[in-house]
């Protein structure tokens, strides 16, 4: 590579017209800009790909960017456990493709994982976690740790480097008490006594900030995380429909799907039809015999 863009700098241009000529130029000059980073960067790092990037965004090359994805999902210690909370709205771009989406997500009886992202990322990191720990569980005999869970997840993304769209927020309750983490799409993780993922994580936020407390009863609990959720449907484009929760405690899992429902259909469009509205115009048919089933 760096022999043939020595031999094209060092070649004489030829004149064939004034706009092939300045793009020739360019393309010596970029040439040049190549070798000058690998001169310049053989100890260290190199940004040679940032200077061919702009050279080729220079020239109408559209550069990829990252895909916007719509969730709010939430999650709270209290007194006795963890609650986690999710909409229920799926999009895909500017269309809502599910309003009954699945976010919450099974990761072990006494952990549970709330995903926002790419859908099919989400389901896929969480189901291979939980074969994971079910077999950890079989092998060891004993109860999964959220910890565990935790840098599995952690370690899973990371090896990735971000290209896995799976924002994550972990809860669950071990011999060590409540968690609740939440997990970054490039493996970097907080612990706190309240997450917000997704891009309604900002209203809900707002939510969890004026009126989260210590030591909550499972009640007040529910009804935070709920309101947290509805924050993050009335005000994000990408959350909607229904709010979905999870409880855990020490010795009890509910799923609660359905949980409230913000924005209910005012009506129900129901059909009926008269025997004989649509005519039949022929009838036929055909008994086929010597079957397989007759044959058994």
């Amino acid at each position: 590579m760096r022999q043939l863009l020595d031999q094209l700098c060092q070649q004489p241009l030829i004149v064939i017209s004034d706009e092939l000529t300045e793009v020739l130029l360019d393309v010596r000059a970029t040439g040049i800009a190549y070798l000058e980073a690998f001169n310049a960067n053989l100890g260290g790092f190199n940004f040679e790909n940032c200077k061919r990037n702009d050279f080729m965004q220079q020239h109408g090359m559209k550069m990829p960017g990252f895909r916007k994805t719509g969730t709010t999902i939430v999650g709270c210690v209290y007194k006795d456990g963890v609650v986690l909370g999710a909409d229920t709205r799926a999009t895909g771009d500017t269309t809502v493709v599910d309003k009954n989406c699945e976010k919450i997500h099974h990761i072990a009886p006494n952990i549970y994982c709330c995903g926002a992202g790419t859908a099919a990322d989400t389901q896929q990191v969480t189901d291979m976690i939980a074969s994971q720990l079910e077999l950890h569980r079989f092998s060891t005999g004993r109860q999964s740790r959220v910890a565990t869970a935790l840098a599995m997840l952690k370690q899973m993304l990371f090896k990735y480097q971000g290209q896995v769209s799976a924002a994550l927020v972990l809860g669950g309750v071990d011999i060590n008490g409540p968690h609740i983490y939440t997990v970054y799409p490039h493996g970097s993780t907080d612990n706190l006594g309240y997450a917000t993922m997704g891009s309604g994580s900002l209203a809900a936020m707002s939510v969890f900030e004026a009126r989260y407390e210590d030591d909550m009863d499972v009640e007040a609990a529910k009804e935070l995380v709920k309101d947290a959720i509805f924050a993050g449907i009335f005000n994000d484009l990408g959350s909607g429909s229904s709010c979905d929760l999870c409880v855990i405690t020490k010795d009890n899992t509910e799923v609660l799907r359905g949980y409230a429902k913000p924005n209910p259909r005012k009506f129900n469009r129901e059909y009926s039809f008269d025997i004989g509205t649509t005519p039949v115009l022929g009838e036929d048919i055909e008994v086929i015999g010597g079957g397989v089933v007759d044959e058994l």
